[in-house]
């Protein structure tokens, strides 16, 4: 019996052990978690953004909807991380239930999200140069009230750029235009750097407009937020797989009855028990 007793008294302590480890544990990523929900909206947030100021450039991509998703997940990770440092400190089984719930819905919305970005990073750049072609070639014979010439200007401005590869896709069409001006081409005025005030876009002052092309710098953003929300999500994804293994632990893990009175009534059961 007191082979037994110790056996028992060894099962507590490093049932004792593991739980405490596991409640630090739980605690450290729920740390890390609250302050990932700020990355997160931010990838979110970013990508929703340049949706909306590109969003002309976007007819058959609802590239908003990762950026939703992100926003959603990280909005649902902040409470989830709060939840996990509060049953650190205390084991609530409610809690834990919630924090189990919870942590089913940011892997769904994680996980789209991560799906979402990798398939848009492979379909925007072939939508974008179709777009822009499509709009810089309308833009000589449109009026400048139309949209797409706005969109197009904005663009050029807001990216320091012109053209869709470079400055000379204003000059490949064949059709007779407006940037024929007094014998020599121009460009839109959009093209034109800051500093100089006096620029009309004629090529013959290179130095004068941005030479490099729009598709580019839009293709090397859009690359960058959907690995940024991909990656991220990802990890996070682990992160609460993590989280919910170490919570189901805990819960399984119930603390055992005290059975160290075994050790001293042991004498007394067997005397009684010769005794008898």
């Amino acid at each position: 019996m007191n082979r037994v007793g110790a056996l028992v008294s060894l099962w507590c302590y490093e049932d004792s052990w593991l739980r405490t480890f596991a409640k630090y544990l739980l605690k450290f990523l729920g740390y890390v978690s609250c302050c990932s929900a700020a990355a997160l909206a931010f990838g979110g947030v970013s990508v929703s953004v340049m949706y909306r100021n590109y969003r002309y450039l976007f007819q058959k991509t609802f590239l908003c909807l990762p950026g939703w998703l992100t926003i959603g997940a990280a909005i649902i990770l902040l409470p989830t991380g709060l939840l996990a440092i509060s049953i650190s400190a205390k084991t609530s089984r409610y809690k834990q239930g919630l924090l189990m719930y919870l942590l089913l819905v940011l892997l769904c919305l994680e996980m789209s999200s991560a799906v979402l970005a990798q398939l848009y990073s492979l379909q925007a750049p072939s939508e974008l140069k179709s777009t822009m072609g499509y709009l810089i070639y309308q833009y000589n014979r449109s009026p400048s009230k139309d949209p797409g010439v706005r969109v197009v200007d904005m663009v050029q401005r807001r990216l320091q750029c012109c053209g869709v590869q470079n400055y000379t896709d204003w000059l490949k069409t064949t059709v007779p235009s407006w940037y024929i001006l007094a014998g020599s081409a121009h460009v839109p005025e959009s093209c034109c750097k800051e500093t100089y005030s006096d620029c009309m876009g004629d090529l013959s002052h290179l130095d004068q407009i941005f030479q490099e092309g729009c598709l580019k710098k839009l293709e090397d953003w859009i690359q960058f937020l959907m690995l940024y929300v991909f990656w991220y999500c990802v990890v996070l994804s682990i992160l609460g797989l993590l989280i919910f293994a170490i919570n189901g632990l805990l819960m399984r893990q119930q603390p055992l009855p005290d059975l160290r009175f075994l050790e001293s009534s042991s004498y007394t059961f067997t005397e009684a028990f010769r005794y008898h």
